[in-house]
């Protein structure tokens, strides 16, 4: 079966937050084996482009939950489901 726009969409949108996940996964890891750690930045970048990924890699693996930036990931999770409710009405997928 072949994926039109909004399915590849739609694919390409679960791999991204599954990346971010992986990213929030694998600096955990890092920081109970006291290894070299990926950036804070980078984290919240891949919250920017995938929030539920981060999201849940936050409350699964209860990483950066207390720092401040990362209360950030809420309000880019609203944003895309805002985004995400305009486009379903626009387009009516």
């Amino acid at each position: 079966m072949i994926l039109g726009p909004a399915g590849l969409a739609a694919v390409l949108y679960i791999i991204l937050n599954g990346v971010s996940f992986f990213l929030f996964w694998s600096d955990k890891r890092k920081a109970i084996k006291d290894r070299y750690r990926i950036k804070e930045s980078t984290l919240i970048i891949s919250g920017v482009i995938g929030p539920f990924g981060a999201f849940a890699g936050m409350r699964i693996f209860r990483h950066k939950t207390r720092k401040t930036k990362f209360k950030l990931i809420y309000l880019f999770m609203i944003l895309h489901l805002i985004l995400i409710a305009y486009l379903i009405w626009k387009y009516a997928i």
